[in-house]
């Protein structure tokens, strides 16, 4: 740019198209921030710029909501990005960052606090998790994921139930995407031994479990009864997006809703716990002998 505001590349169409609608959106607000920042423009001003308010401006840059593309256009000329060279390629991600998610043919069976979560699991390049008591939805086989989705559901039509399954498969996909992602999930004793469909059902996951633990881009490790307290209090996901200016997202998955703390001291917080857990588990090595040891016991 002409007075020396450096925009980050943005990126290849083939990245972009494999980071999904929700990391797009990120990149995008953060990209708009920088250039706001850059330009001592205030969120009022900018809202005033694009008949909003500050409260919009805020919730375009955290990528939290779709963007019209003319409120961009309008917010790069306040910014000063006039040059067609810089201002496309931002355009075209904010394009790109408005089209529909792979799930929408399922969009009556997740809720907005979800669908959020499936955008930034599309286009994470790492995810750690710590689970207690259930297998990781993207590790789980179609019938201990019937059985799990049946507890939670009791009173659904068995054509829903069905659906749900087919739709917690589809989510593989981020394992045989190009670029697959790299899965890292430490698993608490208990939710291996909790025989969930049946010893039948159990021991079919325990089998695939082993199996996954074998591949490169996935990491599982147990925490043992033996490993005693951790301060993670429920289930926990950290996901690492593709972009290096883009922070990690904390997911803290509720009975009916989700949580996503946004601090610097939360990340740092669930950073650690993170780390202490993967310390405190048994050796990802370890793992199938662990199962196959489990598998005995059904």
């Amino acid at each position: 740019m002409a007075d020396g505001t450096a925009l980050k590349p943005a990126p290849t169409a083939p990245t972009a198209q494999r980071a999904g609608p929700t990391v797009l959106r990120l990149l995008v607000g953060a990209q708009l921030r920088q250039l706001r920042e850059a330009h001592g423009v205030t969120a009022d001003r900018a809202g005033y710029e694009i008949r909003g308010s500050a409260s919009k401006i805020s919730r375009m840059e955290l990528g939290r909501v779709r963007f019209k593309e003319r409120d961009v256009a309008d917010l790069l000329t306040l910014y000063g990005v006039i040059d067609p060279v810089e201002r496309l390629p931002i355009l075209e991600l904010a394009h790109q960052a408005g089209a529909p998610g792979w799930w929408q043919p399922y969009s009556d069976l997740v809720p907005p606090w979800f669908e959020a979560y499936l955008g930034l699991e599309q286009g994470a390049a790492l995810i750690r998790c710590y689970e207690v008591q259930f297998v990781p939805g993207l590790l789980q086989t179609e019938h201990y994921a019937r059985a799990v989705i049946r507890l939670g559901l009791p009173d659904t039509a068995p054509e829903e139930i069905e659906r749900r399954v087919d739709f917690r498969m589809e989510r593989k996909r981020v394992f045989t995407r190009p670029g697959p992602l790299k899965f890292w999930a430490i698993i608490d004793e208990g939710a291996v031994r909790r025989p969930f469909g049946g010893p039948a059902v159990m021991r079919d996951q325990l089998r695939h479990l082993i199996h996954l633990a074998q591949i490169p881009n996935v990491t599982i490790q147990i925490s043992p009864f033996s490993a005693g307290g951790h301060g993670a209090g429920g289930p926990v996901s950290i996901l690492r997006l593709p972009a290096a200016e883009l922070d990690d997202v904390v997911y803290l998955e509720q009975l009916t809703g989700a949580a996503y703390p946004d601090k610097p001291a939360d990340l740092c917080h669930y950073t650690d716990v993170m780390n202490r857990l993967a310390v405190q588990a048994a050796p990802a090595a370890a793992t199938p002998d662990i199962l196959r040891g489990i598998l005995k016991d059904l």
